[in-house]
C-alpha cells in the first residue's frame, strides 16, 4: 500500500533508524573500498610493475568516474526511485570488484576501477538523498554523523582486513573482499529501506554526463601525466585546453537548460555553495594524504601491508570521536564556527605533518594523523549537513548528486595534483648516480621502485636517497594541504552562514516549503 513521507518534522516514518541502517551499510562498502586499494598500491606497484602515474589512475579511474556520474545518478534516483537505483548501484559494484579481483595487468585494474566508479556514483548521492525525506533538522546532524561514521569505520577496517589478506594472498583478494561487502548492503536496502521518489525531477541529459565525463578525465590526465612528460609537452597543454572547453560548453550548455541536470541555481544558494566549497577542499587534502601515507608507513619506515592499515588508525580513531561529537558542538556554537575551527585543526596538523623526517619514526606520525582526523570530521560533518539542509526537498537527490561531485572532483584532483607534485620532486631528488640509464629510469618511477632496484644492485645508497626524497615530496605535499585548509578556513570564517541553531532548525522545519515524496516500499 503508498503511503507518504511527510517533510514536515512532525510526523516521521518510524522505520528511519533502521532505514539509516541500511544506508549505513552501503557506505561502510564505499569506506572501506577507498583505503583498501591505497594499502594495497604498493604491493601491486611491485607485482605489476606499475608506475606512480599508474598508481594514480588505478586510484583515479574510480574517482573520475565516480563524480562525472554522480549528477545523473542522483537524477536516476529522483525518476526512478533511490532504492531501486541504489541496489543497482550495489550490484554494478560487486561486478567491478569481481573484475578486479580477476585482473591480470595495470590496465585491467584500472578499467575494473572505472566500473566500481559507476557503482558508486550511484551509491553515494543516493544514500545522501534519502535523509531530507527521512530526518527532519534536529535529527539530520545526527544521521549525517552516523553516514559519515559509517564511512570513517570502513576507511581503518579496509586497510587492516586488506593488509591481512596481502600478507596470505595475492593482490587480487583485496577486490574480492568487496563482494560479501556489498551483498549485505544490498539485503539492507532491499529489506529497510522505504523507497522515495521525484518523478518530476529533470530527465538525465546525455550530451552533459558526456560533456562531465571527458571534461574531468581530460584534466585529470593532463595534471597526473605533466610530471613525467613535462608541463609544456604538446600532449599535456593539448589536454588540458581540451579539458577547459569541455568544461565551459558543459556550463554553458546547463546554464540554457530549462530543468538542468547541474543545476547552477543550488550554487546560487550561498549555504550550499560554501558548505560545499568547504567539504571539497577537505576532501582535497584527505585524498592527497591518503595517497602518500600507505607508501611513506610501508616503503620508508619498512611496515608490512597490515602494519600499515594498523598505523592509519590513529587517524580515523579521531575522525570518529569528531562525528560523533559534532552535533553538541554545533548546537552552542554554530556550523561556521566549528567548520572553521575543523578547518584550521586540519591546516596544524598538515603543518606538523610536514616536519616528518626519516628518522622521526611512527610516534611522531601517529600524533599528527590523529590530529588530522579530528580536524576533518569537525570540518567535513557540519559543512555536509549545511549543504544538505540548504537544498530543496525537491532536489535532493540531483543537489545530493551535485554535492558529492564536487566532492570527488575535489578528491580527484587531490589524487592527481598531489600525487603529481610527490613524484616529481620525488625523482628530481632521488641520487642514481652510477646506475645504468635503464634502473635509474626505473628508480625513478616509484619509493617502491627504487627500494627494489637498490635490492637487486645491493646499493644502502639508493635506499636511503629513495627514503630522503620520498619525505622531502611528503613535506611538499603537507604543506599544500595546509595552506589549502588555511585557505578554505579563511572562507569558511568569513562567508559561512551561521544563523543561531534554534532560529535555523524553526526556518527548516516550516510547513510552507516541505513537500512530500512519494513511498512505494511499504
Amino acid at each position: 500500500m503508498e503511503t507518504v513521507i511527510q517533510d514536515d518534522g512532525a510526523r516521521r516514518d518510524p522505520r528511519r533508524w533502521w532505514a539509516l541502517g541500511a544506508l549505513v551499510a552501503s557506505m561502510l562498502v564505499l569506506g572501506f573500498d577507498t583505503t583498501i586499494l591505497n594499502v594495497a598500491l604498493p604491493t601491486m606497484a611491485e607485482q605489476l610493475g606499475a608506475t606512480t602515474g599508474q598508481q594514480q589512475w588505478m586510484a583515479d579511474a574510480y574517482v573520475v568516474v565516480f563524480a562525472a556520474l554522480m549528477l545523473p545518478a542522483g537524477l536516476l534516483g529522483d525518476r526512478f526511485g533511490r532504492r531501486r537505483m541504489l541496489v543497482a548501484g550495489l550490484g554494478v559494484f560487486l561486478a567491478g570488484s569481481l573484475l578486479g579481483s580477476l585482473a591480470g595487468d595495470v590496465n585491467a585494474v584500472i578499467a575494473a576501477r572505472a566500473v566500481m566508479g559507476v557503482g558508486a556514483a550511484l551509491i553515494m548521492p543516493l544514500a545522501l538523498s534519502v535523509l531530507p525525506s527521512l530526518f527532519g533538522p534536529g535529527e539530520r546532524t545526527k544521521a549525517v554523523g552516523l553516514i559519515s561514521a559509517a564511512s570513517a569505520l570502513g576507511m581503518p577496517l579496509g586497510p587492516i582486513i586488506g593488509g591481512w589478506l596481502l600478507d596470505h594472498f595475492w593482490w587480487g583478494s583485496v577486490f574480492l573482499i568487496n563482494l560479501p561487502m556489498a551483498a549485505i548492503g544490498i539485503a539492507a536496502c532491499v529489506f529497510l529501506l522505504p523507497e522515495t521518489s521525484d518523478p518530476a525531477s529533470p530527465k538525465v541529459d546525455v550530451p552533459s554526463t558526456a560533456l562531465t565525463a571527458t571534461g574531468l578525465g581530460a584534466l585529470i590526465y593532463a595534471i597526473i601525466e605533466a610530471p613525467e612528460r613535462g608541463w609544456a609537452d604538446p600532449l599535456v597543454l593539448g589536454t588540458a585546453a581540451a579539458s577547459a572547453v569541455l568544461l565551459t560548453g558543459l556550463v554553458l550548455r546547463e546554464r540554457r537548460a530549462v530543468r538542468p541536470m547541474l543545476d547552477m541555481a543550488l550554487l546560487g544558494r550561498r549555504g550550499f555553495l560554501l558548505n560545499t566549497l568547504a567539504a571539497t577542499l577537505v576532501m582535497f587534502v584527505l585524498s592527497g594524504l591518503m595517497f602518500v601515507l600507505p607508501q611513506y608507513l610501508q616503503a620508508v619506515l619498512g611496515n608490512d601491508a597490515f602494519g600499515t592499515g594498523l598505523r592509519l588508525l590513529p587517524m580515523m580513531g579521531g575522525l570518529l570521536v569528531a562525528a560523533r561529537g559534532a552535533q553538541p558542538v554545533v548546537a552552542r556554537f554554530g556550523a561556521r564556527a566549528v567548520v572553521g575551527a575543523g578547518l584550521v585543526v586540519l591546516a596544524f596538523a598538515a603543518l606538523l605533518g610536514s616536519r616528518t623526517t626519516v628518522d622521526s619514526g611512527y610516534g611522531f606520525t601517529a600524533l599528527w594523523l590523529s590530529i588530522t582526523g579530528i580536524g576533518f570530521g569537525f570540518s567535513v560533518v557540519p559543512a555536509m549537513d549545511g549543504a544538505l539542509g540548504a537544498l530543496p526537498a525537491d532536489r535532493a537527490g540531483s543537489g545530493s548528486g551535485l554535492l558529492m561531485t564536487l566532492r570527488q572532483v575535489g578528491g580527484a584532483i587531490g589524487i592527481a595534483l598531489l600525487g603529481s607534485l610527490l613524484a616529481g620532486a620525488f625523482r628530481d631528488r632521488l641520487d642514481v648516480t652510477g646506475l645504468p640509464s635503464a634502473a635509474a629510469h626505473t628508480a625513478g618511477e616509484s619509493v617502491v621502485a627504487a627500494h627494489l632496484v637498490a635490492a637487486r644492485t645491493g646499493s644502502a645508497r639508493l635506499a636511503a636517497s629513495a627514503d630522503a626524497s620520498y619525505v622531502h615530496g611528503m613535506t611538499l605535499v603537507l604543506l599544500v594541504c595546509a595552506v589549502a585548509a588555511l585557505v578554505a578556513a579563511l572562507l569558511a570564517a568569513l562567508l559561512l552562514p551561521n544563523a543561531p541553531a534554534a532560529r535555523r532548525t524553526a526556518r527548516e522545519e516550516s510547513p510552507a516549503v516541505a513537500p512530500t515524496t512519494a513511498d512505494a516500499g511499504q
